[in-house]
């Protein structure tokens, strides 16, 4: 049998702020990822970037969050989603992506919202839009194999309010578990445990916006010390409580007095709230406010530093900063002494432009020499502290599309790959080569930044691909010289194009035109086009010179401001939004299609690639949608498929040179019985001259076409019966032991292969499928083919490129030797 093995896997981060979590134990971070939840180890000396998308949930993630069980030392993940379950997930080396399902939880009835952990008592808690609170206990055996999660008691909320942030603590001394519960309205509710049950305590006030995050921790290492509780609320401050056991209260702060807070002084209070527990007495009150912040802040997360029994707090806010708060040793006051992200004084609308949409999660890395934070494109930026320099540098981290993949396109020498989205973005991904020897692939340019949701994408040439949109016009981009400069460098791809290329784009603030610059121009503060410069923060908050170098691949910063490609051309005629392209492999021709539900509009329109004007008068065929366009490897001929369950092939008449009109040369006006979904030719056959191609239609049906040459027409010759709808399919374009090898998804996301005889078109042995957990939890939108390595090698190595509805990217590598 095949064997396939991942080299890629990209997914944009969940913009949720309980969607993510970085155990110390392991030192993986899990985080939502659509549908998914992706499993990165941000501290790997290889960079190999997610290592696994474990799916299961049928809506997005929500939550993510990672539990040790102090019984058998396991670090499970435990994740809850929109669609009402939660699900425990176990490490287990014998599946593919190193984690098996353990547990699904279906007692809520709404979206889950945040999910709090106790693991040295076996406890979690969750909350959901039901306005209640669940508590659960975990039991496991040794074996890591068999998990019992059983709900022990459920809180309704009183007043009613959605539960978005859960903290879970023991009490000092008595070591009894306590709750914080806040969400949208302005309270935090205290619910300490009563004999096993837990019963509402206090209720701190104080905030004047929604509360988006709390978190505990022990003031010093021992069990005696106070109780501090962090809240981060959208009225842009923090709150620090102090929970003491005894009747003593702590020292009031003569900060309270200070009139510089003005008016926010007096929403200070040094108000006691006191309860009791299983005959402990305990007490809280307000301890700090903090203030750095200017918008909404969405997470709080404390650190112990063990060697020093000190402790910090991480923030991270929509203003798109990290900042880090220490208490001053003499004073006791609370001080921000690091600031990280983006320091700028130009904050435009789109990240093309200057503002990332802030920071939705920050979380520490184990040791806490280490900082992470999701931004709103869904890619992440890492931070690791230099001892020697006392400065925090931005390392390689990772990204993805945050909705679903629509368009893949590998360069036309299968060095790169382009990738399109409803996100709005278009990405470069290549394998980064190091000198050591060590691979890896990442996004090495963002080409493109939209205002509309891109569906389709070809390259054509060297350095240049075309993209359609949901507008009415496609827009041809040529490659830069710093993004060209960057594939050589990292990557060892050289550019192959003879013209001048432009050293950089932007885009202004209110555009959808990327335009070609100088670097000068890029430099030149008083443009005020211009977006501000990436920058690496120091401690003191100044920010050097910026720099884009070419011994890492760039960060997300670099990737969204200064590696976009410069538009050249658009090209105008369709009236709908634009559905399908396809660039003719040895002509200077694209063919593109719209949406359409008429036959006035379900054309193919023709550009000559010369000068970008269109090829007159359009193919007309087809009454509705084009679902597909593909010419064949010669470029000789085009396929067309449609939900008018027709499929059409077109050839230029001969002797027209490069710009002759294209004409049916045959169709099947009932090719299915449902609609057409794609097509893609067969490689051409070094010794049979009739063409083949296949066509996948919502029958659950492959159909395998044989092009007879003499009568003018097509006919069919084999047809391959799936369980259901085929989205998609792309045959590898070089023979494997006499046979056609087909790829072809399902609506369900499952990856299907089927060999074809070369000469009798004839269905070989039966169809294999990739492993279910390396495949998408959605539909697969788009396969990409290419020859991994080097075409004179004699062991040939394959990749297969999978884009879908669950916004992952992948590319595998397929080992077809022991077919």
């Amino acid at each position: 049998m095949p064997t396939f093995n991942v080299d890629l896997l990209a997914a944009g981060g969940t913009r949720h702020p309980s969607a993510a979590d970085w155990d110390a134990s392991s030192g993986i971070l899990a985080f939502g990822a659509g549908r998914n939840v992706a499993v990165w180890r941000p501290t790997d000396t290889e960079n190999f970037g997610i290592h696994a998308l474990l799916s299961g949930h049928s809506d997005t993630v929500n939550v993510v969050k990672t539990l040790v069980l102090p019984s058998s030392g396991a670090s499970i993940i435990l994740s809850g989603a929109a669609d009402c379950t939660i699900r425990l997930w176990c490490p287990d080396t014998s599946t593919p992506t190193g984690y098996r399902e353990a547990c699904i939880l279906k007692e809520h009835e709404k979206s889950i919202n945040t999910i709090a952990v106790l693991p040295e008592l076996n406890l979690f808690a969750s909350s959901s839009a039901e306005s209640e609170v669940k508590i659960w206990r975990i039991e496991s055996k040794d074996d890591k194999q068999d998990l019992k999660v059983t709900l022990t008691q459920t809180i309704n909320l009183k007043p009613r309010y959605f539960p978005l942030t859960l903290a879970l603590a023991r009490l000092p001394v008595s070591n009894e578990p306590i709750l914080a519960v806040a969400g949208s309205k302005t309270i935090i509710q205290l619910y300490a445990s009563l004999k096993g049950t837990f019963e509402h305590a206090a209720t701190l006030t104080g905030h004047e916006g929604w509360i988006r995050s709390l978190d505990f921790i022990q003031e010093t290492q021992d069990n005696t010390g106070d109780l501090l509780l962090s809240s981060a609320s959208q009225d842009k401050y923090i709150r620090l409580w102090r929970l003491r056991q005894g009747e003593a209260l702590p020292t009031t702060s003569d900060a309270l007095n200070d009139p510089s807070l003005g008016s926010i002084g007096r929403s200070l209070s040094n108000k006691a709230h006191r309860f009791s527990t299983n005959g402990s007495q305990y007490s809280i009150t307000f301890e700090a406010l903090l203030l750095g912040h200017e918008d909404w802040i969405f997470t709080t997360r404390w650190h112990r530093n063990p060697a020093t029994n000190t402790i910090r707090l991480l923030s991270a806010s929509a203003d798109n900063s990290l900042a880090i708060w220490e208490p001053e040793a003499s004073s006791g006051v609370w001080l921000c002494t690091v600031r990280l992200g983006e320091i700028s004084a130009q904050k435009g609308a789109t990240t093309a432009t200057g503002s990332t949409g802030g920071f939705w999660v920050g979380l520490w890395g184990p040791g806490g020499n280490s900082v992470a934070s999701l931004g709103r494109t869904g890619s992440w930026r890492l931070w690791e502290h230099d001892e020697a320099t006392d400065l925090w540098e931005q390392k390689v981290a990772v990204g993805g599309h945050t909705c679903e993949v629509r368009g893949l396109s590998w360069s036309q020498d299968g060095s790169y790959l382009l990738s399109t989205s409803a996100d709005q973005t278009t990405r470069l991904w290549a394998e980064w080569r190091r000198s050591n020897g060590k691979k890896s692939w990442h996004e090495l340019s963002r080409p493109q930044i939209h205002g509309y949701d891109l569906n389709c994408i070809d390259t054509h040439g060297d350095s240049q691909f075309i993209s359609g949109a949901d507008e009415k016009l496609l827009r041809v981009f040529d490659e830069p010289k710093g993004v060209a400069d960057s594939l050589e460098h990292l990557c060892g791809i050289k550019t192959k194009s003879t013209k001048p290329l432009p050293e950089l784009a932007s885009i202004p603030v209110l555009g959808l035109s990327n335009k070609a610059m100088t670097a000068n121009e890029a430099e030149d503060p008083d443009d005020a086009e211009q977006p501000t410069l990436p920058t690496t923060s120091s401690n003191d908050g100044e920010t050097p010179m910026p720099s884009i170098t070419h011994s890492t691949p760039p960060t997300e910063d670099t990737l969204s401001r200064h590696l976009l490609w410069p538009e050249t051309e658009k090209l105008y005629g369709h009236g709908y939004e634009i559905s399908t392209l396809a660039s003719n492999p040895s002509l200077p021709l694209i063919a593109t299609a719209c949406r359409a539900s008429s036959i006035d509009h379900a054309v193919i329109r023709l550009y000559s690639t010369d000068d970008w004007l269109e090829i007159k008068p359009a193919l007309t065929a087809h009454s509705l949608t084009v679902t597909s366009l593909k010419f064949d490897a010669t470029g000789k001929w085009l396929l067309s498929t449609g939900r008018d369950r027709m499929a059409v092939i077109w050839r230029q008449q001969e002797g027209e040179g490069d710009k002759g009109e294209w004409k049916i040369w045959a169709k099947n006006e009932k090719a299915h019985s449902r609609m057409l979904l794609g097509g893609d030719w067969a490689p051409p056959h070094p010794y049979d001259q009739q063409p083949a191609f296949a066509t996948a239609g919502r029958d659950k049906a492959i159909h395998i076409w044989r092009v007879v040459l003499e009568a003018r027409t097509f006919e069919k010759a084999a047809t391959i019966t799936a369980a259901l709808p085929v989205v998609t399919l792309a045959f590898l374009q070089e023979l494997v032991e006499g046979c056609f090898i087909l790829a072809y998804a399902l609506e369900d996301g499952s990856v299907w292969f089927a060999r074809v005889a070369d000469t009798e078109l004839v269905v070989v042995g039966e169809p294999f499928q990739i492993p279910r957990d390396l495949a998408p939890a959605m539909a697969v939108t788009e396969l990409a083919w290419r020859l991994k390595g080097d075409r004179k090698q004699k062991e040939r190595k394959w990749q297969i490129a999978i884009a879908s509805e669950d916004a992952s990217l992948r590319v595998l590598d397929v080992d077809l030797t022991h077919l």
